[in-house]
């Protein structure tokens, strides 16, 4: 029988694993699952099967991808109804990076931005 790839996550370093997975759990709706270290440093979070990640940066500069490349994200969440996620996140206050919009390449999607200034896009064909 051959392997399978049965999931990914992203790991965006963070400058606080605990304030970025309050973060993460009040404005994106992610589950906090298990927290390692002590003091935490690095916890994995989950929403609708899908995992987050997040370890404490060692050094003092964190750069979101979009800042050595315009327009990518660090993250990038496919999901069933990027509307209805989106008016979500507008309700939980999340910081909507780009707005609702189809994209040239045929995506409805949209992106807001996290507490290290990394880019988190969902979208969906």
């Amino acid at each position: 029988m051959k392997a399978k790839i049965t999931a990914s996550s992203p790991v965006p370093l963070v400058k606080d694993v605990i304030y970025s997975v309050n973060w993460y759990k009040e404005k994106c709706g992610f589950k906090p699952e298990n927290f390692f270290g002590e003091p935490p440093a690095f916890c994995i979070l989950s929403r609708d099967g899908f995992y987050l990640m997040l370890a404490n940066c060692e050094s003092e500069k964190i750069v979101p991808i979009w800042k050595l490349r315009p327009n990518t994200s660090n993250a990038y969440f496919w999901v069933n109804d990027a509307k209805a996620l989106y008016q979500e996140f507008i309700s939980n206050e999340a910081v909507i990076d780009y707005e609702l919009c189809i994209q040239p390449y045929g995506v409805k999607e949209f992106g807001i931005s996290d507490p290290d200034g990394y880019d988190i896009s969902s979208g969906r064909y």
